[in-house]
């Protein structure tokens, strides 16, 4: 267990964090009985702020958990997180502009207010707010899951450590709840420029310590050739992952949602271009499951402590437990911690918007303007909450594997989003049936890559010469053809109308 100036380190900076949640709510303030101003920050947000918000969606506490124990189990291919940082913001440099300037014009929430407009088919645009509330339902959870972690190593060893996990997480969300409920994106802004402080400290602080006391060379003898070289037959494995991540982030409505924020197309891609940055720090958080191996009294604990399995789930809390003093553990504790509890808010509000702009409103296109931001905040509530039930009531290799279909859901909505971007000239039905025919082939390709057994990898082995590819990959081509032949082919009867 932490010692007791640790925890006390965790809980006034818990405290500093509910603070700030609350106090969002006076600043830069706006009429918050309006969804713009509540989920948007009333487009008001410089590049420095939209830095770190678009930031905070990055350092999650399943990113800050995930990439080092994907290293420490299966090795190097891993990396793949280094280059899809920092290809995703050149494509956000080119869409997120074009997408922020007609969305001010018009008056768009959502990606799907824009598919909507731009393809002139209110179901499509249902279709896409369906898959993009369905794709971030299990990153929300993943969320948690890099909480309890965290809970979990903190307090190891204390008497019934599991209801106290518990009930600590409950609380956190409950709070959070209220305040996102009060401050809407201002709160969770000042909380995402917190925690991306505390998280930037926290990386540097372990991997300076860890350097000097372990030393690379340490942790890397004895490790395997995966560990620090990309096998032949994982070459193509490596590139879909990282290219097909790279386009999927900013199709997430979380990352629209940060993009929408921004004060104008200039403040965005200066903000894009300073987002890089953080590869550096998600470079140095990778090395986190190889320095692990250095560390002897980290590497027992997780062994004596954890099952095979989950024990990758622990490796950067147990580090941390074993590299930093007390004080410090907590703060780079409360860091992990909050790392959840920001994009999980964030997340929520992106869900929100589009169950109530382009679901609900459909249902009611005369509903006020503040009986709209009601809807939203209530929705955002029920979105938090069914995430953390998510968690408890299935088992958590459950929730993992769900979330490794995440990637492959929200990147069906390309064609409707970056291509719309360009033409609206795709025919709307092709768009549609290349979305359900890229969520089908992408649902089977998992069963078969997994044998018709639990989903443990997104991998789909094609021969012995080509190795592996991404599932994501695959199931966006049959949805890029589908929608290509199909627009082709419908191609004169748009001209005769």
């Amino acid at each position: 267990m932490l010692a007791l100036s640790g925890i006390l380190v965790w809980v006034i900076l818990l405290l500093i964090f509910i603070f700030l949640g609350f106090y969002g709510r006076r600043w830069k303030k706006g009429d918050l009985s309006k969804l713009e101003e509540w989920s948007l920050g009333g487009r008001k947000f410089s590049a420095a702020i939209v830095w770190f918000l678009v930031g905070a969606d990055l350092y999650t506490a399943y990113t800050f958990i995930a990439i080092p124990s994907s290293v420490f189990s299966i090795g190097a291919i891993y990396y793949y997180a280094v280059p899809y940082v920092a290809v995703t913001f050149g494509i956000a440099m080119w869409a997120m502009p074009k997408l922020w300037k007609v969305s001010k014009e018009k008056g768009y929430i959502t990606a799907s207010d824009f598919v909507k407009s731009n393809f002139s088919s209110r179901n499509l645009a249902i279709l896409i707010a369906i898959v993009g509330i369905v794709a971030e339902l299990p990153y929300i959870g993943l969320q948690i899951v890099g909480m309890l972690s965290v809970l979990t190593v903190m307090l190891s060893g204390i008497a019934n450590i599991k209801m106290v996990v518990d009930l600590s997480l409950i609380l956190s969300f409950i709070i959070l709840a209220v305040f996102t409920y009060f401050s809407g994106l201002r709160g969770a802004t000042l909380t995402a420029i917190f925690k991306d402080a505390i998280i930037l400290i926290s990386v540097a602080l372990v991997i300076i310590v860890a350097l000097v006391t372990i030393g690379f060379t340490k942790s890397f003898t004895g490790l395997p050739t995966k560990y620090y070289h990309i096998l032949p037959l994982q070459v193509n494995a490596y590139w879909s992952l990282f290219l097909m991540s790279a386009l999927a982030l900013y199709l997430y409505p979380h990352a629209v949602t940060g993009s929408l924020s921004a004060k104008s197309p200039k403040s965005l891609r200066i903000s894009q271009s300073l987002l890089p940055l953080y590869g550096v720090g998600l470079a140095l958080l990778a090395l986190f499951g190889i320095l692990v191996y250095g560390n002897s009294s980290a590497l027992n604990f997780l062994k004596d402590t954890f099952v095979a399995s989950s024990r990758g789930t622990y490796v950067v809390p147990a580090l941390i437990f074993y590299t930093l003093p007390a004080p410090l553990t907590g703060f780079a504790f409360l860091g992990i911690f909050i790392g959840g509890l920001v994009p999980a808010s964030i997340m929520a509000m992106s869900q929100s918007n589009l169950f109530t702009r382009n679901i609900v409103r459909e249902l009611y296109p005369k509903m006020s303007q503040s009986r709209e931001a009601l809807t939203a905040k209530i929705a955002m509530i029920v979105f938090l909450f069914i995430a953390v039930g998510f968690v408890f009531v299935f088992p958590l290799s459950y929730s993992v594997q769900l979330q490794l279909l995440g990637g492959i859901i929200i990147l069906q909505t390309l064609p409707s989003l970056f291509l719309g971007l360009v033409t609206n000239k795709l025919n709307k039905y092709s768009l549609m049936a290349g979305l359900l025919v890229g969520l089908g082939l992408g649902v089977y390709w998992m069963e078969v890559a997994n044998h018709f057994h639990a989903w443990t990898t997104t991998l789909l082995t094609i021969n012995s010469s080509v190795g592996s590819l991404f599932i994501g990959f695959l199931a966006l081509s049959a949805n890029l053809i589908v929608v290509l032949v199909g627009s082709l082919i419908a191609l004169p009867f748009r001209k005769k109308q």
